[in-house]
């Protein structure tokens, strides 16, 4: 058994000794980006897995060891660990913990010592938590992440949006059932299986490869019946993870739904972004500033060239540049406007219904102020100006029954109904309106 070693100030190290013999747990967000990046630990020598559990005892054990004013993700996050370790599935001896750790001003900084307490609290003080961060908040002998993982890391979650992108618009349709299913599992084992070549990085290959995604995804049959699209927006947990948001998206596939996530990619220039912005508002190091920009501006050439791929299938919808979607918030939000998602959810439901999709579930968590207020405290305003936006915020806490949630979605999906039934008559009555001139509609005409 590994020794167990403590730094100054008393925390437990996860030493290189570990590195050989723990396993790490982690919690998932993204099914798709993070089976990629439990890939990529794995390339790197690690023994990790990523937890997919998701039933009312992870809630109950997160309400057991977290203070109940602490914001709904930690609750769930925390509660899914310790429901990890408590389940005999794994010897508690021979694993450690990891999370994230952004050193923001998000509450999510102080998940890693939250989860600390209640290890604390439950007994399992000698369970080591790994802290990952890009900030050298704390470091461990036996965790690092170099440039290489770094980028293997970043462009898990560049390929994971492409994915994603393509399979959400692939699988509500599909005549095979599962076939979608097939093709993402095919493309995330053999991108991470690729990492570990030479030239994998290169632009050119890159772009190879988003076409090869785009061309197999778009050969998927499909049969293309009108289904309502609804766009999904919210606190970038509850947003993404199953457990979060009670899989959200499977409901709404389940109501006849194709249900529209944007992608993580914007959140990754939104952040690079504030730190260029920050620049311009308050001043600080050059260096900095330069450094955020070349790395916005980086990403941002790997978005067009995954747009341009996408742009080849015209059957597919194509998302919007990010510095289209930062033009879009202008009138709405300034942009130092930056805790949590801070204007950039504004910008995504405001991108949504600029590329059509008018209907739109907010999920907001419990305890996160600055969501409620880019969300739910945006909708009116939004409203006000494009009277087709279609919104509806759902809460997320501990007390919320799906039920409830779920009828406050079916109303929304109700009224979207609505609305396609007008729509469709008008254009249909306009079809077969009469010319300036008085002439009967065209044959052709008659028949759209």
């Amino acid at each position: 058994m590994a020794e167990l070693v403590y730094n100054e100030q008393g925390r437990l190290l996860f030493t290189e000794e570990m590195k050989q013999e723990y396993t790490l747990l982690a919690p998932q967000m993204l099914p798709v980006h993070f089976t990629m990046l439990q890939k990529v630990f794995q390339l790197h020598g690690y023994k990790m897995d990523m937890l997919t559990t998701n039933h009312r005892g992870i809630v109950d054990e997160g309400l057991k060891y977290v203070h109940n004013d602490t914001c709904y993700p930690a609750l769930l996050v925390i509660g899914q660990l310790i429901d990890a370790v408590k389940s005999g599935k794994y010897d508690p001896h021979k694993i450690a913990l990891m999370i994230t750790q952004t050193g923001g001003g998000c509450r999510a900084s102080n998940y890693i010592h939250l989860l600390r307490k209640a290890l604390h609290r439950a007994g399992y003080d000698y369970i080591p938590v790994v802290s990952v961060n890009l900030s050298g908040l704390e470091k461990n002998p036996g965790f690092s992440l170099n440039f290489t993982m770094i980028r293997q890391l970043a462009y898990s979650m560049i390929y994971g949006d492409l994915i994603v992108h393509m399979a959400n618009q692939c699988r509500p349709y599909e005549i095979v059932e599962g076939e979608t299913d097939r093709r993402i599992d095919k493309w995330v084992d053999r991108l991470t299986a690729e990492f570990s070549q030479k030239g994998s990085f290169k632009t050119e290959f890159i772009r190879q490869n988003f076409d090869r995604i785009t061309d197999d995804f778009a050969s998927i049959p499909v049969r293309r019946t009108p289904k309502v699209r609804v766009g999904i927006v919210g606190e970038i947990y509850i947003k993404y993870a199953p457990l979060g948001n009670n899989n959200l998206e499977d409901f709404l596939r389940s109501e006849d739904c194709e249900p529209v996530v944007p992608g993580l990619t914007d959140f990754i220039i939104f952040k690079c972004d504030n730190r260029v912005e920050d620049h311009k508002l308050y001043g600080g190091k050059t260096a900095t500033y330069i450094g955020a920009g070349f790395l916005a501006n980086y990403v941002k050439r790997l978005q067009a060239m995954m747009i341009a791929s996408i742009k080849r299938h015209p059957e597919f919808r194509i998302p919007c540049t990010f510095d289209h979607l930062k033009s879009l918030v202008k009138d709405y939000l300034g942009y130092g406007n930056k805790m949590g998602e801070g204007w950039l959810l504004t910008g995504e439901m405001l991108e949504l219904i600029d590329s059509g999709i008018n209907n739109i579930v907010c999920t907001q968590p419990f305890g996160c102020l600055p969501n409620h207020i880019v969300g739910k405290g945006m909708v009116r305003k939004i409203k006000d100006n494009l009277p087709q936006a279609n919104i509806v915020c759902i809460d997320y806490d501990p007390g919320a029954t799906r039920i409830n949630q779920e009828n406050r979605i079916k109303l929304m999906l109700a009224n979207a109904r609505i609305a396609a039934r007008r729509e469709g008559a008008s254009t249909a009555a306009e079809a077969a309106a009469p010319d300036v001139a008085g002439a009967a509609p065209s044959s052709e005409a008659a028949r759209v």
